[in-house]
């Protein structure tokens, strides 16, 4: 009996190589319009040479979602504090998602450009993925004191909307930072549970 060790499956270094690639051209130029050949021509593989690592487009859209939700999550998670109080965590993940979407990362950009109704055969899958990251945000609403009657999932929606909104409009240059945004909507929300 032979006392060499088993060989280890082989790892192929270009797979994040070629998730980084399809993220950028997603965010860039939306799903629809972005091939395979395009992706493969992006990390000069041959275009078969993709379908190594994902049998369709789709199943490599779901794992640069899963990436993006990922970098989201994380960013977020290590924001918060839990001893701070409702408001201030809020804020805290307010200025977390800001701070990823707006630093250009194609993995986010790909989770607000590419809608899981584009993609009827995975948009199930791509569904789950989003509600995920969103449990973060539906307990942190859940958290805050709001007055009885409240719709917390309409006021998750709109503050959600805004934060990936934030992508078209911001200026880097200008006056607003994703810390001033972050207070702002969160600011504006407190604003709304003391007029009621």
């Amino acid at each position: 009996m032979s006392s060499r060790p088993l060989r280890a499956p082989r790892s192929d270094s270009r797979l994040q190589g070629l998730l980084d690639v399809a993220a950028n051209l997603f965010a860039q130029r939306g799903y629809a319009a972005t091939s395979m050949r395009d992706i493969a021509l992006g990390v000069k593989m041959l275009p078969g040479s993709v379908y190594y690592h994902f049998a369709s487009k789709e199943e490599l859209l779901v794992a640069v979602y899963e990436a993006g939700v990922g970098e989201l999550e994380g960013a977020v998670h290590a924001a918060l504090k839990p001893s701070a109080e409702p408001w201030v965590r809020l804020e805290a993940a307010c200025l977390a998602h800001l701070q990823t979407v707006l630093k250009s990362s194609d993995y986010a950009q790909v989770l607000i450009r590419v809608l899981p109704e584009d993609v009827p055969p995975v948009a199930e899958r791509l569904r789950t993925l989003r509600a995920g990251y969103e449990q973060v945000f539906r307990e942190l609403v859940a958290a805050l004191p709001l007055p009885a009657g409240t719709d917390r999932h309409a006021l998750r929606l709109m503050l959600l909307g805004a934060l990936n909104w934030a992508r078209f409009w911001f200026d880097p240059q200008g006056r607003e930072t994703p810390r001033s945004l972050a207070r702002k909507f969160v600011g504006l929300l407190k604003e709304a549970q003391h007029a009621a």
